[in-house]
């Protein structure tokens, strides 16, 4: 068997390790948190009074206009500066959730504001509160617009969780530096690494595909009743 090869087969195990033990409960709880940061974002936009406008309009400026890396080194290697000294999970979690939270408010945004006005007065006229014709009515359905673009933003953080790395996260892309830093062979290593990544992206594609196939259905149903 080639040298390659076998550095290979013995790696696969700890990159995948550090996969399911720091990659993907980084990247569940990095979107869980989040979407809701973003819901609650979204609402204030759409809602809220101006201050709190302001407010979170400069907060999305900020970390959509910025590098995910400045922002995670910034919480990292910046803030003990002014005393405030977070471990690294913790670190890339608040930076994760905080740039998750900026892009998917928008997107949150767009799908509620996509939906008719007609579809709030036909609540209204049901004698519906404005938090009622939300959940009830304008939600579900901007959550069909919603999804695809979601589903996009939970993809692309999980390569993102790579960034980690630079805060010292033994997940994925640092076991294979650290497994590279022994053997010396950082071409096999990051190939392997990025193999893996691949494989956790298509696996969501798929799933991604079967979500928006069955939201697509349970519209056209839907409409059919109509």
């Amino acid at each position: 068997m080639p040298a390659w090869l076998q550095l290979m087969i013995d790696s696969f195990w700890p990159l995948l390790h550090a996969g399911l033990v720091f990659t993907v409960p980084l990247t569940l709880l990095s979107f869980a948190g989040g979407l809701v940061l973003a819901f609650i974002v979204a609402l204030i936009r759409l809602f809220g009074p101006a201050p709190l406008v302001a407010i979170v309009r400069f907060y999305v400026w900020l970390i959509r206009g910025t590098p995910l890396l400045v922002q995670l080194f910034i919480i990292f290697y910046g803030l003990p500066n002014a005393g405030i000294v977070l471990d690294p999970l913790p670190a890339a979690l608040i930076g994760f959730i905080l740039n998750v939270g900026a892009y998917n408010s928008e997107v949150i945004r767009g799908a509620i504001e996509s939906i008719p006005k007609g579809q709030w007065e036909a609540a209204y006229s049901l004698s519906m509160t404005r938090g009622q014709a939300m959940r009830r009515t304008v939600l579900p359905q901007a959550a069909r617009v919603a999804v695809p673009p979601l589903a996009n933003s939970f993809i692309s953080l999980v390569k993102d969780t790579s960034l980690a790395a630079v805060l010292t996260v033994p997940e994925i892309f640092q076991a294979a530096q650290r497994i590279a830093a022994v053997t010396y062979e950082p071409l096999i290593l990051y190939t392997e690494a990025a193999l893996i990544y691949l494989i956790f992206s298509s696996v969501l594609s798929a799933a991604q595909t079967r979500l928006e196939r069955r939201f697509g259905q349970h519209a056209v149903f839907s409409e059919g009743k109509r």
